[in-house]
Order: structure tokens, then C-alpha cells, then sequence
């Protein structure tokens, strides 16, 4: 059996994404705040359309359910930006460098490139989160700025890279 399983988020999601959003050393590479309640992650994925690709990766657990390790999302824009979206990924502290941010990632594109045949999928990352950056570049995401000052982390402002990645249209 794997160590874990990537499928769609379902709504009983909601408490481990909960947790991994709370969790100190994932919060502070997303823009999740410790204050956040669960009620929040149930709205969400309750919330999700048919333009929201939302992926989980779940660790079986030795007595049976599973834990919550990763997630991914996908959102596609609207009108005359639907040829692209939005993407945003946490992993659990204990599972990061195993090859669970690699995994939804890579499901998540599959479905933009596949299914959706988008163009141009976009990120935002902190500027000093190397490993991030080295995931996003291996999977074809390029730098195209800086947004100074992006957002504020254990009380300073921290700068952000827009990170996007190109695929030209298919015949």
C-alpha cells in the first residue's frame, strides 16, 4: 500500500485541511491566520463549483480513516480570463520533502492540461521558501515578479514571486 492516496476533496475534509491550514510551518508559507476557525474550511469546500479542482493527499492510519497530508486547489477565472487559474498547495510539516506536494501538483495539472486545456496556471510564494520555488520551477512554473511587501508573516511584511507557468494552445 502507498503512504498515501491522492483523490478529490470531499466535504469531510474539512477538519484536516483545517489542521494543516493552522498548522505552524505550513500557516506561515500560506496565507492561512492562527485565529482561523474550522468553519472556514467547511464553507470552502462546501463552496466549490465546477470551476474549483480541489485535490487531497490522505495517509491511511494503522486503525482505519485516513489523515489529511496535502492539498492542492485549482481554481479557474472567469470570462475572458477562463484559458487560466489559480493555484495554491500545503503539506502537512511531517510529510513535506516526500514527494506529497510533487503528487498533488501533479494531479492538479493533469487536470488543467488534460480536461480544462489551460494555458497559463499562476502562484504566488514567498521569495525565501527555496524548496516551494524548487518544486513549482521542476514542474515548468517561471518567475515573472516580485510583489514587494505581499503579505505580512510573523509581524514583517515578506515579498512574494508571482510564479506562472505557459503551455501554448493544442490543435
Amino acid at each position: 500500500m502507498s503512504e498515501f492516496i491522492i483523490r478529490p476533496c470531499r466535504p469531510s475534509d474539512a477538519e484536516g485541511i483545517h489542521a494543516l491550514r493552522v498548522m505552524e510551518g505550513v500557516r506561515e508559507n500560506i496565507l492561512a491566520l492562527p485565529s482561523e476557525r474550522l468553519g472556514f474550511c467547511e464553507a470552502y469546500l462546501n463552496g466549490l463549483g465546477p470551476d474549483d479542482h480541489q485535490f487531497a493527499a490522505a495517509a491511511p492510519l494503522p486503525g482505519g480513516g485516513e489523515k489529511i497530508v496535502g492539498t492542492t486547489g485549482l481554481q479557474v477565472y472567469p470570462g475572458r480570463m477562463r484559458h487560466s487559474a489559480g493555484f495554491g498547495i500545503m503539506v502537512h510539516r511531517d510529510w513535506q520533502g516526500r514527494g506529497v506536494g510533487r503528487a498533488v501538483m501533479e494531479a492538479a495539472l493533469d487536470v488543467a492540461d488534460n480536461w480544462l486545456m489551460l494555458t497559463r496556471v499562476e502562484l504566488t510564494v514567498f521569495t525565501d521558501n527555496a524548496r516551494a520555488i524548487g518544486l513549482y520551477k521542476s514542474l515548468g512554473f517561471e518567475i515573472e515578479g516580485t510583489k514587494r511587501m505581499g503579505a505580512i508573516r510573523n509581524g514583517a511584511y515578506a515579498d512574494e514571486y508571482y510564479m506562472a507557468r505557459l503551455r501554448p494552445p493544442r490543435a
